[in-house]
This record gives C-alpha cells, sequence and structure tokens, in this order.
C-alpha cells in the first residue's frame, strides 16, 4: 500500500468517525468503562500486592527449642537451615531475650511475672524465627525441620516445638495463600470478561456502521476500489474509539486517585495510589492506551471480517 494509500485510508476513518457521531459516542463510552476497569483492576492489585506483602513479611515458622540446647547446637541448627533453597531468612532469639520479650508483653500481669521471679531460672528456651521465599514452601520448610526432630536422638534433640504444625498457625498460612491465588485469578477473569463483553458490543457496533455505509461501500465498489482500501477505514475507525476512550479514561484517572490518594495510604500499608499512577503515569498510558486501540482494530477487523463481503 503506498503512502498516499495510507493517507487516504486514514482520513476516511477520520471521517467516517466523525460522522457516525451518535455511534462514536456510545462506542467511545463502551471502551471506557472496560478501560476503566481494567485499570481499576491494575489499582486494586497494586493494593493487594503491597497488603499481602506486609501479611507475608509477618508470617513465619517458629522453632522452640528445649531449655538443655547450647547456643552451639542452635547455630549449627540455623545454619543448615539458612543452606535450604526455600529459606528466605533465619532470625535467632536467645533465651533471654525470649524471656525480656515475655516479660515485655506481660508487663501488667503482676501474678505472671511473681511466679518467673519465684523460679529463679529461665524456663524459655531460645527461638528461631525463619521466613521463605514464598508463603507455599512453608510446608517444606516445616517438613525439613520435623525430619531433622525425629532424626535427633537423647540429648542430641534440641528441638521442643514448631509451631507451624498447631492447627491455628497452619490454618492462617494456608488461608493467606488461597486469598492470594484467588485474588490473582479473580482480578484475571474479570478483566477477561469485560474485554469479551467489549469486543461483542464493539463487533455489533461496526455491524451496524457497516449496514449505514452500505450505499456508500457500494458506490466505492462501482468505481473500482479494493477491498484493503474499502475495510481499512472502518478499522482505523476503531482504533480512534480505543485511542479516545484511552485518553478519557486516563483523564478520570487523575481525580479519582488524587480523591483516594490519602485514604489508601492510610488504609492499605502505606500505598499512596495518586502518587503511584503519576510516578507510573507511562506504563499506564501504554496498558490503557494501548489495550483500547488494539480491542478496536480487533473489534472492527472481525467485524469487517464478517459483514462486509466484497
Amino acid at each position: 500500500m503506498s503512502l498516499v494509500t495510507i493517507k487516504r485510508v486514514i482520513r476516511a476513518g477520520f471521517l467516517d468517525f466523525w460522522r457516525n457521531g451518535f455511534v462514536s459516542l456510545a462506542s467511545i463510552l463502551v471502551m471506557t468503562v472496560t478501560l476503566f476497569v481494567v485499570g481499576t483492576t491494575i489499582f486494586a492489585g497494586v493494593i493487594l500486592t503491597t497488603t499481602l506483602a506486609q501479611l507475608r513479611d509477618k508470617a513465619d515458622i517458629n522453632v522452640y527449642f528445649t531449655t538443655t540446647a547450647s547456643e552451639d547446637q542452635i547455630l549449627a541448627l540455623k545454619q543448615t537451615v539458612e543452606a535450604q533453597p526455600q529459606v528466605q531468612s533465619v532470625e535467632y532469639v536467645s533465651a533471654d531475650d525470649t524471656l525480656a520479650a515475655f516479660r515485655a508483653r506481660h508487663q501488667n500481669d503482676q501474678l505472671t511475672l511473681q511466679a518467673l521471679d519465684e523460679l529463679g531460672t529461665n524456663p524459655l528456651g531460645a527461638v528461631l524465627n525463619i521466613k521463605a521465599k514464598d508463603i507455599s514452601q512453608y510446608d517444606a520448610i516445616a517438613n525439613f525441620l520435623r525430619q531433622q526432630q525425629d532424626a535427633a536422638t537423647g540429648n542430641t534433640n534440641i528441638i521442643d516445638k514448631i509451631n507451624y504444625f498447631d492447627a491455628s498457625h497452619r490454618a492462617a498460612l494456608d488461608k493467606l495463600q488461597t486469598i492470594t491465588a484467588s485474588s490473582q485469578r479473580l482480578g484475571l477473569i474479570i478483566v477477561i470478561i469485560l474485554i469479551l463483553t467489549t469486543l461483542a458490543i464493539s463487533f455489533n457496533t461496526f455491524r451496524l456502521i457497516i449496514y449505514v455505509s452500505r450505499d456508500e461501500i457500494q458506490v466505492m465498489r462501482l468505481v473500482g476500489a479494493g477491498q484493503l482500501y474499502i475495510r481499512a477505514p472502518f478499522v482505523v475507525e476503531g482504533m480512534l474509539y480505543g485511542l479516545i476512550a484511552g485518553l478519557l479514561t486516563l483523564l478520570l484517572f487523575y481525580p479519582l486517585t488524587y480523591y483516594l490518594g490519602r485514604a489508601t495510604a492510610d488504609f492499605f500499608g502505606g500505598v499512596n495510589i495518586f502518587n503511584y499512577y503519576l510516578l507510573h503515569f507511562p506504563l499506564f498510558f501504554l496498558i490503557i492506551v494501548g489495550t483500547g486501540v488494539v480491542l478496536g482494530a480487533i473489534a472492527s477487523f472481525l467485524a469487517v471480517r464478517r459483514y462486509l463481503r466484497i
């Protein structure tokens, strides 16, 4: 296709866009709703990811040691655990630090503190706080620790308890993993449904446009216009719908994110979506406008191919 033909096709697409004003407006509004939900899904994903990251950061496995376990034995096990590929970090808390933390938590419980003083010795052992690289890897780490515990005999068994095997603790980790996976699937499903809905509506919109333009198309056929020259303006028109819908969506997000920015920063892990929007605007522009243009082009191409028989 020559440069002159490309210019004529683009100009024809613009003319059809303005000539079908009401239909164009309806198509733009439908695409705007879809692109708005796509953008909202992105923001929700950012907030959810940040919130879940904070929850995952608080998730860990606590290994409690017997009071007879020596520091050398505990540190040796710590090195062994750190060598596991699933482990992100291991924190060692000595028996004295464990006791100090216990006293701090029960500073208003005088009976408990008095009972500790009467014992005369530290009844608490050291603790290892283990964090996995991914929430799904805690089960493998816990099983490794259980194997270490089962393999030890007599005085070599220094592990008193692994809290992962407590029903409540394990249920909390499993629930967190389920929420993470479900939220990702739900967001993807919503976006796919809306994209398919937009394609269907836009498809029928272009079917109407083709019907309205039937006389003009017939004249173009009579004067010998080629298939590509007749069909291409409709595709250009569809891309214009997506472009304008994308720009309109980006414009709508500015006041909305500005209004909600402080609220999200206070309630969702410190993420100010207005600042995030401004900081990542080029990415949002590429995703929103690009999605709109691609949707418009695909819908118009499919409609032209289906209903415009040349």
